[in-house]
């Protein structure tokens, strides 16, 4: 689990690899990731936009930006939290992905939150000692 807490927004992550759904030998490898946003602030906030960046083992970079998240741009009252599911594919065995949500307070304050880098790891990434 990878977890990170910005302006009393808190982003849990945890990277599941989808072995029924990747075909290593065609160098397609896919990952679900569950993430959970626990609004511990004393203020109300909605999720505006996500921003991703996903990078493979051979350092391509893909950045992702939209509205929302799984279709929702939910609303977080204090102690509240909102929890999804999304998912990514990857040509290499292995990656990494961060990136931020832009919220909006209820007094119309937009702020970044950031969400954990993570890594994307297969059981098909051959490993190396140093």
């Amino acid at each position: 689990m990878y977890e990170q807490e910005t302006d009393g927004i808190k982003v849990s992550v945890e990277p599941i690899y989808l072995e029924d759904q990747s075909q290593p030998s065609e160098d397609h490898y896919v990952w679900a990731y569950q993430v959970t946003i626990e609004n511990r602030s004393p203020k109300t906030v909605q999720l505006l936009n996500r921003h991703w960046r996903i990078t493979d083992a051979q350092g391509r970079t893909e950045e992702v930006r939209g509205p929302g998240v799984v279709g929702e741009q939910p609303v977080l009252r204090p102690g509240e939290s909102f929890e999804y599911t999304s998912g990514t594919p990857l040509s290499t065995p292995s990656g990494i992905m961060l990136g931020s949500y832009e919220m909006e307070a209820e007094d119309g304050s937009a702020f970044d939150v950031a969400i954990p880098a993570f890594s994307l790891d297969s059981p098909h990434q051959p490993v190396q000692l140093h």
